[in-house]
This record gives C-alpha cells, structure tokens and sequence, in this order.
C-alpha cells in the first residue's frame, strides 16, 4: 500500500478520539471501535461487510446497518474515500490522497497504484464554476492463467 505525505491520520501519537473530534465526530462506542478496526496499522480498503465480519471477530456488537452508517459518516468528515467498484460494490480506502488503483476481480480486492505512474490525458473542461478534484483510475487485473 503506498502512504502519502499529506495522509497522515494514522500517526500514532493521536488517538482515534482524536481523530474523530478532529473531523467533527463526537467518538461515540461504535465510531471508537471502527475507527480503531480502519486507522490503527496500515491504510486499508474495506467493504462494510468485510468491517462488520472484522468487529463481530472481535467481539464488538455492531449491526450492518450501522457500520454502513459509520463508513458513510467517516467518508462525510474526510476521514475515508469511497470507491465504487462494479457499480453496486462500494470499498472505503483509508488513504484519501489523490491515488488509483489495480483491482483483483477474482479476489475482489483494491491495491493502491504509485501515484505518478498514472498518466491522463484529455480531460475536458469542466462546466464554468467547476473543477476537477480528482480522476478516479482503477485497473483491472485478471489471472493470466486460462485467457
């Protein structure tokens, strides 16, 4: 996974407490729980089944529905990206830098690309009063085994 200069919610000085009043979070038990589940350690990519399964693991009593809510508020207060991989299936990526990414399909899993080997070229110009934040690439890898 690749870390960024500018990312840096996960210096292990600041606690997850932090993190989320810094956002303008009130760190309530279940925000504390996930948060510590998706910023302590390395930059992640998650699903909110895949964080559900993590926390009940773990032995924390959180329904679906309500990592469902916790990711989406995570993503409001800048503290998460979404990415919606084959339209249905939306993964949370812990680095919010501007990066893409290779994506396994047979694995269903997200890789960060180095930043700089993305080229992209020909973007239009947006409508007057808008501008591009960012371009979202995500590369496809199938096995190269069987075609």
């Amino acid at each position: 996974m690749t870390h960024s200069a500018d990312h840096d919610h996960q210096k292990p000085d600041r606690t997850i407490a932090q993190i989320l009043r810094e956002a303008g979070l009130r760190p309530t038990r279940q925000r504390l729980a996930l948060g510590t589940l998706l910023f302590e350690g390395e930059d992640r990519h998650v699903t909110a089944e895949l964080l559900h399964a993590e926390a009940t693991a773990v032995g924390h009593h959180i329904s679906l529905a309500t990592v469902y809510n916790t990711l989406h508020q995570f993503k409001r207060a800048g503290l998460l990206r979404e990415l919606a991989i084959n339209g249905s299936k939306a993964y949370f990526d812990t680095n919010t830098s501007n990066h893409n990414h290779f994506f396994v399909e047979s694995e269903g899993e997200l890789h960060d690309i180095p930043g700089a080997s993305i080229k992209v070229d020909g973007v239009p110009q947006p409508p007057e009063g808008m501008q591009v934040s960012h371009i979202d690439v995500v590369v496809r890898l199938v096995s190269k085994k069987g075609g």
